[in-house]
């Protein structure tokens, strides 16, 4: 399930009357966090994990076992999860932001890599091109890697940040711009990925930037 964490006492009060700048969130276990503007909304989580397990005995199943974590906000009036992949048609496209906390299965920790974090969902960022032609296969098209570093390691967490342009399905080309961690103990992965058309990418790059900036891990070996 997500959490979500309300605006700072402190940011209240020095706002006054004044509403909060932002929503902060942050995953069950504190580790991961990183906030998005308060004028966006939170995805409904019934409606978000039915979306990711299929049905509420599923979802049930897998946040009992605490393996996954998930939230998600969408700058429209009107959130939906169609925006994950697609603003809407003919209208003035919005950031879309989804996070993801996963634990790892032990197959995986042993094959963790920095590629992995790029291969992570919801949006894989092909590596190879046999690996692009499989991700077209399932309905994109037009990959366009525009930028990809990998992060500072800060406190043993691992990361990679690309953005990166798909065209979904017939629809017009969308931006992705993602952001993927790995705990310092190599069990947990940690992405953060943010959604609009390029020129929407562009006209919001400060808002998204902040976002994006916001996202962090804290995941200590020996806290």
């Amino acid at each position: 399930m997500g959490t979500v964490v309300g605006a700072a006492v402190a940011a209240s009060l020095l706002s006054g009357c004044a509403g909060p700048e932002y929503t902060y969130v942050r995953d069950d276990s504190g580790d991961t966090y990183f906030k998005v503007p308060a004028s966006w909304r939170q995805i409904d989580q019934k409606t978000l994990d039915k979306e990711i397990f299929g049905d509420a005995e599923s979802a049930k199943a897998q946040l009992a076992k605490q393996a996954l974590w998930t939230a998600a906000f969408d700058a429209y009036d009107e959130p939906s999860l169609v925006h994950l992949l697609q603003g809407s048609a003919g209208a003035e496209d919005k950031p879309f932001v989804f996070a993801k906390v996963q634990k790892l299965s032990e197959d995986d920790q042993n094959a963790v890599s920095l590629d992995a974090l790029r291969l992570s969902p919801p949006i894989p960022v092909p590596v190879t091109e046999e690996q692009r032609q499989a991700i077209e296969a399932s309905g994109f098209s037009g990959f366009e890697l525009l930028s990809d570093e990998v992060l500072p390691i800060e406190d043993g967490v691992r990361g990679v940040h690309s953005v990166y342009n798909y065209r979904v399905g017939s629809g017009p080309v969308q931006t992705f711009d993602k952001t993927a961690y790995l705990s310092a103990d190599g069990t947990t992965v940690s992405t953060l990925l943010i959604r609009c058309t390029p020129a929407c990418y562009k006209k919001r790059a400060a808002e998204i930037a902040t976002v994006v900036k916001s996202f962090k891990v804290k995941h200590l070996i020996n806290p």
